[in-house]
């Protein structure tokens, strides 16, 4: 699945060089993380948007803003802004200052440790 290159091109422009934002591919499209949090990210010809469960409702009521649903089920808590909301890059200066806003205040979750794998009993040998 291909993502609009250039509402991507435009998030860039928006967040401007920072070394704490990375990019990773991810849901068929990009998204772009704050010290490994995703934020904000282009799917098909979408913005994601991270803008957290209490204020999910008022981001849906905005112009352009629809439920994020990949599965079937509105993730709450993330909201699509579709392609005409998403136009210029002050148009995406907005939902990426709230959404780096909102992911400021999640802590990071604790890295997993690697799972070793159990070695097998050697066979005693006669």
């Amino acid at each position: 699945m291909a993502y609009d290159e250039k509402l991507a091109e435009r998030i860039r422009a928006a967040v401007g060089p920072r070394p704490e934002i990375a990019e990773k591919k991810m849901f068929g499209g990009i998204a772009f993380l704050l010290d490994g949090k995703m934020f904000i990210g282009v799917a098909d010809d979408k913005l994601m948007v991270r803008v957290g469960p209490e204020a999910h409702a008022k981001a849906l009521a905005e112009a352009h803003a629809l439920p994020m649903d990949f599965t079937g089920r509105p993730m709450k808590g993330y909201v699509f802004v579709a392609a005409a909301g998403v136009r210029t890059v002050a148009a995406v200066k907005k939902w990426t200052e709230r959404a780096l806003a909102f992911v400021a205040t999640v802590e990071a979750k604790p890295k997993k440790r690697p799972v070793q794998k159990k070695r097998k009993p050697q066979a005693k040998r006669p």
